[in-house]
């Protein structure tokens, strides 16, 4: 979007791009320090008893003082990405629809750095939010080879990490006849 003087009109802008006027003049609001200071406190009692679900947790928080219904402590470990570590229904019955892949280093052992890599995503949690991390490693060394921070879990930041450690080295995998059958994304 231009905003000068010399440009389109901001309507006829977002009319050819297809957006709402509305998305044009959205401003984030950052969370309220009381929903930062809770879900910090939802995350160490989760951390310290990963099996508490939310009704354990909204009875933990009232008797400490904090005033909250269970809606909204669902509500913030869903957006934290957090779940009570229960078992679930029917965990052992394929669903049909579902695509099975195959495991694709089934034969494959990490004799040799570079002959395996993996990525991980994680969370930082901060005082004002969290950032999120992924790590391209090597599995025989265990060593980053390349990482990456962003504040969204999107995936440029993540493609990034991947094209910053393609730059640094290439994995054995894909010179090696064993990945001949392997298909890059």
């Amino acid at each position: 979007m231009e905003r000068t003087d010399d440009a389109l009109p901001l309507r006829t802008q977002a009319d050819l791009l297809g957006l709402s006027r509305a998305s044009l003049y959205y401003q984030p609001v950052p969370p309220s320090p009381e929903e930062v200071a809770i879900k910090h406190r939802i995350d160490t009692l989760y951390t310290a008893h990963p099996f508490y679900g939310s009704r354990k947790i909204t009875v933990i928080l009232n008797e400490e003082g904090v005033e909250i219904n269970r809606k909204r402590v669902q509500r913030y470990m869903r957006d934290m990405g957090i779940a009570a570590i229960i078992p679930g229904p029917n965990l052992s019955k394929r669903a049909a629809q579902h695509r099975i892949y195959p495991y694709l280093l089934r034969n494959i052992t990490a004799t040799a750095p570079n002959a395996i890599w993996g990525s991980d995503i994680t969370y930082i949690r901060l005082r004002s939010g969290w950032l999120y991390l992924v790590a391209v490693l090597d599995w025989y060394s265990r060593y980053v080879i390349s990482w990456a921070l962003d504040d969204t879990l999107e995936l440029p930041f993540v493609l990034d990490a991947v094209d910053r450690a393609l730059a640094i080295a290439t994995p054995d995998i894909w010179n090696s006849d064993q990945g001949s059958h392997y298909t890059s994304p």
